[in-house]
């Protein structure tokens, strides 16, 4: 196993991802800064407590995630469970990276990108606030075939809202809360949009426009970018990596 420093690493996921192109809610790249020589990445969905406890169990020096610790508005006190999560970090000395918006928009390595490749889907173009909402075409016999797909591959059933059998040609999609782009993909001439979550108004716009909406969990479909992008880079750099996976029902 080879090693590498902690800002050849940051140079890596910053070249792959280019978080300067995107306007974020966050801070990307390294958000808590650890040992210096990194032999084994591990990745994960979001810094937690318990993937964070997880990582360090086995013997990671960096951590990449997807969901990181900081937040544009949020109380910048370190207390609580965010010192619980700090605390463990800096005690065992291992950094953390973190790229939100770059890693659902990578165009092989990214959430939307690897969702798309879990449900055998191919892309054909992009919509929505910078580009994020992915389009794609399909061949499902109605709305209930396409929510059977979803529940095999991705291993749990979605919230689905469609109207009478009809089938079901065009897609969007785009991984985790991005229930607000419903209504570009509406525009965009979709007969089905896919994400993790659903809010009040998407139930009526799918009903009235009838476009299908499939919520099909935060978690389940931002669950496959940060592993295959970790695995990339920690291949280019000759570095052991492991995903770890840690539930969540949201």
């Amino acid at each position: 196993m080879s090693t590498t420093d902690r800002a050849t690493l940051l140079a890596a996921f910053d070249e792959a991802l280019q978080p300067a192109l995107f306007k974020d809610y966050g801070p990307n790249g390294l958000q808590v800064e650890g040992r210096e020589r990194i032999g084994k990445l591990v990745s994960g969905v979001t810094a937690s407590l318990a993937l964070i406890e997880a990582a360090i169990a086995a013997g990671a020096d960096a951590i990449f995630v997807h969901h990181g610790l900081f937040w544009r508005g949020q109380d910048g006190r370190v207390t609580g469970w965010m010192k619980q999560r700090l605390a463990r970090l800096l005690a065992h000395d291992v950094n953390l990276y973190a790229y939100h918006l770059p890693l659902d928009a990578h165009p092989v390595h990214g959430n939307n990108a690897q969702l798309a490749r879990r449900l055998g889907w191919q892309p054909t173009g992009r919509f929505g606030e910078q580009q994020l909402g992915w389009l794609g075409e399909a061949a499902y016999e109605d709305g209930q075939a396409l929510a059977n797909h979803l529940a095999q591959a991705l291993q749990r059933p979605p919230i689905a809202i469609y109207g009478p059998p009809a089938p079901i040609r065009k897609l969007a999609w785009c991984s985790g809360g991005a229930q607000g782009f419903f209504e570009g993909a509406i525009a965009a001439g979709t007969d089905a949009f896919i994400t993790g979550e659903i809010s009040e108004p998407q139930a009526h716009l799918a009903r009235e426009c009838g476009v299908a909406f499939y919520a099909c969990g935060h978690h389940a479909t931002e669950r496959y970018g940060a592993p295959a992008l970790a695995a990339h880079v920690a291949h280019q750099l000759g570095l052991a990596h492991e995903f770890i996976e840690i539930d969540n029902p949201a």
